[in-house]
């Protein structure tokens, strides 16, 4: 990590930024962007495959395109989608949405159709703005006039590349491209800015409603969590106090985690832009382009979920990261051993922190600098307070060191749930943000999280935790991806179930695997069936998905009781 006298530079400089934003005081998104222009409007603002934009390009896009929108009709408080990968589009008309008082609403491109149309009638979306890829805009043309959705804007890629990939890209990425219909409903980019003109002033406040930031719908149908100027502005200015930004310096950003979740939304977009860091945007995770494009910008800040560093831990590194002072993982549990390894390869600490969509997201973080304990996700974020409270009696708070819900209140905390006035009571108890995730704090005020209350594994009366049993899997060196679910079991109630790929070519038997199990977890804890795959489902964003898993389980069993 960085020198003693850099780090001291560091919260120094901070600290100046932090003295602007006293008690992390309520900030319109706009502002960041404003501030970055004013202050550095010809440092780099984006880096796409090689294009580069400063801030003051980009401000002044952002501007065209929040004239444009305006001209399509939206107002305050008009529900605007944003359905792109991580280009320049995406930071562009983010910053449009927010400046003429819209509410950005995030989709993923590779929604299913049913997926877009779920959070489009729920959100009362009208305009989408989507790329020209075949992956997306095939599915959201049937939902004109069928929902609310009233106009597309299409964003095609291949304008936003460097001269010489340009046409080379609409000649061996045609099949990539979807064919744009004959339709006054669609309207291109370019349309959209081609008046040269600010958009007319409108009346905001910092806790307006900025962005419906759907869960991933892990339980039950996504919902919006509702996330405005002062929530996501804060996590910045958190993470600014909690890094120590030296403004004389520009930091640089990979940002591979997809801008439309929310973990890359603070940390790749909004803190990026606070603090003027150049962002490099790669539209997805392709290793060969990844690595080549990491080598190339030499990034001073990295954003990743853990099977990130995984698949990083499996290939040859050649001082990609040599440069990286500020390395956070996010989105899932970190495995110890992945850590580890990572940081032996690179000499870069990669520190462990801890959030959800429903707190802007991050509420807890190792420092860069100082103790980092093993298996902690950190304290709290500056200016926020955690709390455990007992899961039985949730209006009992649990002393030190004793398990319960995680709870946290803070400045990054949403307002509600979009529409969902039970589900929004149900989720605050007495102001404080109930997590659903069971941990505890330390003497020092360290945060453990010990599992998903949705995941717990009741056997035999007892309560059992997956990421318990998935540590210990990791610690195993030719296991590479482990997830742990609890399966019917009828004479315990439920048992635990693990799936796990090994690396390629290692070969590990079932027996194996309990018997280097057997001195890590107890015998409550041992799974009663060890399943092996060349490799486990994941999320759109890369997290192992247990869903998937609980969901093929069930299939499985329907099936053998239908041919009994």
């Amino acid at each position: 990590m960085a020198a003693a006298a850099h780090d001291a530079g560091a919260r120094e400089g901070a600290a100046t930024l932090l003295d602007e934003m006293p008690a992390f005081a309520p900030r319109l998104l706009t502002d960041l962007l404003d501030h970055a222009v004013a202050r550095h409007g010809a440092w780099p603002a984006v880096d796409f495959m090689g294009r580069k934009w400063t801030y003051r390009e980009i401000g002044a896009l952002s501007r065209k395109a929040a004239r444009g929108l305006q001209d399509l009709g939206v107002r305050p408080g008009t529900r605007v989608g944003l359905c792109l990968p991580n280009t320049p589009y995406y930071v562009i008309c983010y910053f449009a949405i927010l400046r003429v008082g819209g509410v950005v609403v995030n989709f993923n491109p590779l929604y299913t159709e049913r997926e877009l149309q779920h959070q489009v009638v729920d959100s009362g979306v009208t305009v989408m703005i989507a790329s020209d890829l075949a992956m997306s805009l095939p599915k959201i043309e049937p939902l004109i006039g069928s929902t609310t959705l009233s106009r597309v804007v299409v964003c095609p890629i291949a304008d936003v590349l460097p001269a010489i990939k340009r046409n080379a890209y609409r000649v061996f990425k045609r099949k990539d491209i979807a064919h744009e219909p004959h339709d006054l409903r669609f309207i291109r980019f370019n349309d959209l800015i081609a008046r040269d003109a600010d958009p007319d002033p409108v009346g905001r406040d910092p806790h307006d409603l900025a962005v419906l930031q759907y869960t991933g719908g892990t339980t039950g149908t996504p919902k919006g969590a509702m996330l405005s100027h002062a929530n996501l502005s804060a996590n910045s200015a958190q993470m600014i106090a909690h890094v120590g930004h030296m403004p004389e310096r520009q930091e640089r950003t990979l940002g591979v985690l997809p801008m439309f979740h929310v973990f890359a939304l603070t940390t790749v977009l909004n803190y990026s832009v606070d603090t003027a860091a150049e962002m490099i945007l790669l539209p997805r995770f392709e290793m060969k382009s990844f690595l080549e494009t990491a080598k190339r910008v030499k990034p001073t800040q990295f954003f990743g979920v853990p099977t990130l560093y995984a698949a990083l831990n499996g290939v040859e590194l050649h001082g990609e990261f040599d440069q990286v002072r500020v390395c956070i993982s996010g989105g899932a549990p970190l495995p110890l051993e992945v850590r580890q390894k990572f940081e032996a390869k690179t000499g870069v600490r990669v520190v462990e922190g801890y959030g959800l969509s429903e707190a802007s997201p991050i509420i807890a973080c190792n420092p860069l600098e100082g103790l980092v304990k093993e298996n902690s996700c950190g304290p709290a974020f500056p200016g926020t307070s955690l709390e455990i409270r007992d899961r039985e009696n949730i209006h009992r708070v649990m002393k030190q060191g004793e398990r319960g819900e995680v709870c946290a209140r803070g400045p990054q905390v949403m307002q509600a749930y979009w529409n969902r006035p039970k589900e929004t009571e149900a989720t605050f108890i007495y102001g404080a943000l109930r997590t659903g995730d069971v941990g505890y704090l330390d003497e020092d005020g360290y945060l453990f999280l010990v599992d998903r209350i949705k995941d717990l594994i009741l056997c035999s009366g007892y309560n059992v935790y997956p990421r318990i049993i998935e540590d210990a899997l990791y610690e195993h060196p030719s296991v590479v991806e482990a997830a742990v679910i609890g399966i019917p079991d009828e004479y315990r109630g439920q048992s635990p179930k693990a799936f796990v790929a090994l690396h390629p070519g290692d070969i590990v038997s079932e027996e194996e695997l309990k018997d280097f199990l057997s001195s890590r977890i107890s015998k409550i804890e041992m799974p009663s069936q060890i399943e092996f795959r060349s490799s486990l489902p994941k999320t759109m964003v890369g997290k192992l998905s247990k869903k998937e898993l609980v969901a093929e389980e069930a299939a499985r069993r329907a099936t053998a009781e239908g041919t009994q």
